[in-house]
């Protein structure tokens, strides 16, 4: 798409939150909102899955500034699943670039469930997103390195400055999908024979699978949440991880994808770029104001955590997260005045 903006600058207008006092009190209100709901499964498709504590619920919001707040299990660790198609995909971004990424990709919800081998063979083996597992794994083959291992390794490494701490891979975890990977070594040999990958598939799918395998918990992920929100700094480390361009692509492909085939309704309802996983981790994503993320496992029918939606969705609302609401304008409102009012405030790309 040609749109002639190129080489404008980003300006950068998003408010800001309230103190931190209200933020306390919304995030212990979201909390005490979701944590009686107790519809959804657990996951049982991986048998080191299924033994999770379906009574678990965490939530942690934290801020471009740095400052964290938590509630119930935020720190309890799982594996990161398919939310860390997120971050590699902006890993990846960070290394080839925004245009050579988009070739080869491609940024289009498919509509249909995260692991469909239909989405893939309708489009002739090209891949329609990196957030469901064909465009990951096509993600996860383009990581740079000469062999598995280094591109195994550029991949901790990079989810590990996401999170500002190192992250360990769950050998439980990974030993148990290792053994039920079917259906992800049948796509990785039809991403082959289509040319759309050069690596061994199955040796992909193993850097695929260690990929999903790493611990955090919801503090981890809101960090990492806060770092795309941040323009690419991690706000507690103060490192910068990726490009505020690379921000705007990857969130922007969470807007229009990061809850498979129930993603438009997300986006209807709570207005934010989000990405869930199979765990019962949920990360969403409030441009120039926070990372907000959940863990609860108990799950709905498309894989997306019951208590993390409600939470989030609150939160989008009392904390003024929602990218698309809208208030009637008032003359006599002068920006600025009041801490909670929105602030405009031109930043650059490198702030």
């Amino acid at each position: 798409m040609k749109l002639g903006v190129e080489n404008v600058p980003v300006e950068v207008s998003t408010g800001r939150l309230p103190g931190w006092a209200k933020v306390e009190e919304h995030v212990e209100e979201a909390y005490e909102s979701a944590k009686s709901v107790t519809d959804g499964d657990v996951n049982d498709s991986v048998p080191a899955l299924a033994a999770a504590d379906p009574d678990l619920f965490g939530i942690c919001v934290a801020e471009v500034n740095g400052e964290c707040h938590d509630a119930g299990d935020s720190t309890h660790e799982f594996s990161i699943q398919s939310i860390s198609k997120a971050f590699v995909w902006a890993l990846v971004g960070e290394h080839l670039g925004h245009g050579k990424l988009l070739e080869l990709v491609g940024v289009n919800n498919t509509g249909m469930p995260f692991n469909s081998v239909m989405a893939l063979e309708l489009k002739d083996g090209h891949p329609m997103n990196p957030m469901v597992n064909a465009g990951a794994l096509a993600t996860t083959a383009l990581a740079p390195g000469k062999t598995p291992t280094d591109q195994w390794e550029f991949i901790q490494d990079g989810l590990s400055r996401f999170a500002g701490r190192d992250l360990v891979l769950d050998n439980d975890v990974y030993a148990s999908e290792k053994a039920t990977n079917e259906r992800n070594d049948a796509l990785a040999h039809l991403l082959q024979n289509y040319g759309r990958i050069d690596s061994d598939p199955l040796e992909l799918v193993d850097v695929y699978t260690k990929q999903c395998s790493l611990l955090v918990s919801a503090h981890d992920l809101a960090i990492m949440g806060a770092t795309l929100a941040n323009g690419g700094v991690n706000p507690v480390s103060g490192n910068r991880v990726v490009s505020a361009s690379v921000c705007h692509d990857t969130l922007a492909v969470l807007a229009t994808s990061g809850l498979y085939e129930k993603s438009g309704e997300w986006l209807f309802e709570i207005g934010i770029p989000a990405k869930s996983g199979i765990t019962g981790g949920l990360v969403a994503v409030a441009p120039g104001k926070a990372g907000i993320a959940t863990f609860s496992p108990r799950l709905d029918s498309a894989g997306n955590s019951v208590r993390g939606q409600r939470a989030t969705a609150l939160l989008s609302r009392t904390l003024g997260l929602d990218l698309f609401a809208s208030a009637v304008h008032h003359d006599d409102d002068v920006q600025g005045d009041d801490e909670d009012a929105a602030d405009s405030t031109g930043q650059s790309e490198s702030a």
